[in-house]
């Protein structure tokens, strides 16, 4: 049975405390074939196509959130915070949720967050741009432990572990 993305990758990630893993069984989404490309780019092989649309919140982005919220759970965080309209938020919200923090999500002026569950969110103003820095003074207040970049972010190295081509199983013999 498939545990998780964390779990099946352990000896290739940074997560340390079994007891601060956060799963929603992500990964392990299927590989399509494809028979039209493989026709028109490929000769002689096979190609396929990861099907990341089977991950809890629809996204490729839990693969990474999991391993970037089990460890702000190392690091005693009480919230996780990021700058999304989509499925970063989704994703982020769902595994704080699942870890008992609170998430918050900035979102730019105008837009809306595309998940109804995010109870806490912020507007920004239209100007201003979703990265690292609109998060600044969030994460040097009491209420945001301190971490650089925040687990929600694209520059998260945690996150950014997670996402990465991890070796498969089928394929190692």
């Amino acid at each position: 049975m498939w545990r998780g993305v964390i779990r099946e990758y352990w000896d290739f990630l940074p997560v340390k405390k079994e007891e601060c893993i956060i799963t929603l069984l992500e990964g392990n989404t299927p590989l399509i074939p494809s028979s039209r490309i493989k026709k028109e780019v490929t000769s002689g092989m096979d190609l396929f196509f990861k099907y990341e649309g089977l991950n809890p919140t629809g996204s490729f982005k839990d693969r990474g959130m999991t391993v970037a919220v089990s460890m702000a759970k190392e690091m005693a965080s009480k919230a996780v915070i990021c700058a999304s309209t989509g499925n970063t938020s989704a994703s982020a919200a769902a595994y704080a949720a699942k870890a008992g923090m609170k998430a918050y999500v900035l979102i730019p002026e105008g837009k809306s967050p595309l998940v109804n569950y995010l109870r806490r969110w912020l507007m920004v103003p239209r100007s201003s741009k979703l990265k690292a820095t609109s998060m600044r003074p969030f994460r040097s207040s009491e209420r945001f432990p301190r971490q650089n970049p925040s687990p929600g972010h694209s520059l998260n190295p945690y996150r950014i572990e997670g996402q990465r081509q991890l070796p498969s199983r089928s394929l190692i013999t």
